[in-house]
């Protein structure tokens, strides 16, 4: 079995195990992390059906005791009144802080999941399962867990680094082609920021020819802003390319949108708003759109300016009267560019025109 092992030192340091069937050996390996203790696995209705028993029957052939939880699949999900339910298993099960959280899934099970283990008991581990490309390249990685509040995406949550990540490469398999899609984005992501040979990939379509060596690239990518920036205070920002105008089409869909379809407009307009500006290199936006459409991807909203500009108003990355965005200068590289709150409904808007 062919594995690549990403070594992240934030938190207590732990290996990120990425390849095909490493569903197969999380028990040998959340066993390795954890010692022997019970691992409370929580999951989705969706990836319950699918993953659910083989995690069970590696943990137990590994002499862990686990239990699960599941919830309905959906971001609808991720809010404090499934949180609550999660802690409440936990402690019906009779968690201590000797054991384990698993989040089996996607983005939605990591956030909910780990922001449950950083408020348990005060803390406790927690392992990932990542089941979709988004949440391998991304929201598996780097500690960040969360719940959605009413007011916006991700405003409730904690730092926690998790005790290990095991990638299952072969779940990308079972993926609908828009929830493969939705990662495409996050990955190219990476490729704009800094790797022009990961974009050139997704601009050749030959993703599938060897996702576990993209995943383990996005992933390096990842663990050393993390490592630089574990609490999100200045170069982890870079990692925001195509967010505030992403969440904010988040936000007005109510969360049906998804995560990276938003993310990929985002990118693109506001690397358009960068060549108008004259700070991106022209051609760059032509060039992102075109990888994007390859990869299924969204390039446009039919949202107007005004209403992305009230609904970013909530963005985490606001802090007070300024806002610290991500500009492309080119493919491979991005830069930080802290703006007024004032000055954002003009950068909007000059996204917005072709």
């Amino acid at each position: 079995m062919e594995e690549f092992l990403v070594k992240i030192n934030a938190g207590g340091g732990y290996n990120v195990h990425i390849g095909p069937g490493m569903i197969s050996e999380c028990g040998k390996i959340i066993s390795s992390a954890a010692g022997q203790c019970r691992a409370a696995v929580v999951t989705d209705s969706n990836v319950e059906i699918l993953y659910l028993r083989p995690v069970m029957d590696s943990l137990e052939a590994a002499g862990l005791d686990p239990i699960s939880f599941v919830f309905p699949a959906g971001e609808g999900s991720k809010n404090l009144h499934i949180l609550s339910e999660i802690l409440e298993s936990f402690a019906d099960n009779g968690l201590t802080r000797s054991d384990i959280a698993v989040a089996l899934g996607g983005g939605v099970t990591g956030d909910i999941t780990g922001f449950a283990a950083g408020v348990y008991m005060r803390g406790i581990r927690y392992v990932q399962i990542p089941t979709t490309l988004l949440a391998a390249v991304d929201s598996s990685v780097g500690g960040k867990t969360a719940v959605d509040l009413s007011s916006g995406k991700n405003l409730a949550g904690v730092f926690l680094q998790p005790s290990a990540v095991i990638c299952d490469t072969n779940t990308f398999n079972t993926l609908a082609p828009d929830v493969f899609s939705d990662g495409a984005a996050e990955s190219i992501k990476y490729g704009i920021l800094t790797s022009e040979h990961i974009f050139e990939v997704f601009e050749r379509g030959e993703v599938r020819k060897s996702v576990s060596e993209l995943v383990s690239e996005c992933v390096s990518i990842k663990g050393r802003l993390v490592e630089e920036d574990e609490h999100d205070n200045s170069v982890r920002r870079l990692l925001n390319l195509g967010h505030t105008i992403g969440h904010a089409i988040e936000n007005l869909s109510g969360y049906t949108f998804p995560h990276g379809h938003a993310v990929a407009i985002g990118m693109v307009m506001i690397s358009r708003a960068g060549e108008k500006m004259g700070f991106t290199e022209i051609g760059t936006t032509d060039r992102i759109e075109k990888c994007l459409i390859r990869n299924g991807l969204p390039t446009s909203t039919d949202y107007d300016p005004e209403a992305l500009y009230n609904a970013a108003l909530s963005d985490k990355k606001r802090s007070g009267d300024n806002i610290t965005i991500v500009v492309p200068k080119r493919i491979g590289r991005c830069e930080l560019m802290t703006i007024k709150v004032s000055e954002l409904f003009d950068i909007i808007s000059l996204s917005a025109q072709r």
